[in-house]
C-alpha cells in the first residue's frame, strides 16, 4: 500500500500507522532505532524537525520504504515542451548557411 505524503502532518500519521500496523509501542519502535521511547515519540510526533536519516531508518524498521515520485503536472509538461522547442530553434540557428 502506498501513502502519499506532502506535509509533515501526513508524515506523522503515516509513521504512526506503520508502527501500529506492526503492533509496536513507541518504546519498541525506538529500540529498533537504538533510541529511547521519548526520542521515538519526538520523531513520530514532530517529523519536520527530525533528520532524514532517522526518518528513513524508522520507515525501514517499520517495514516501509521511501520512494520519491515525480508528479506530472501541466505546468511541468508545458515548460518541458517549451524548452525542447527552444533547443530545436537554437540547433537550427547554428547550422552552417547554404548561402555564400
Amino acid at each position: 500500500m502506498n501513502y502519499p505524503v506532502d506535509t509533515s502532518v501526513q508524515l506523522r500519521a503515516v509513521l504512526r500507522a506503520l508502527r501500529r500496523k506492526r503492533a509496536l509501542t513507541q518504546e519498541q519502535a525506538g529500540n529498533l532505532l537504538g533510541v529511547n521511547q521519548r526520542r521515538a515519540a519526538k520523531i513520530e510526533g514532530n517529523p519536520e524537525v527530525t533528520g532524514f536519516g532517522q526518518i528513513s531508518r524508522l520507515v525501514t524498521a517499520l517495514g516501509g520504504r521511501i520512494v520519491i515520485e515525480v508528479a506530472d503536472s501541466p505546468a511541468t509538461s508545458t515548460s518541458t515542451a517549451a524548452a525542447a522547442n527552444t533547443k530545436k530553434k537554437n540547433a537550427r540557428a547554428k547550422r552552417p548557411s547554404d548561402e555564400w
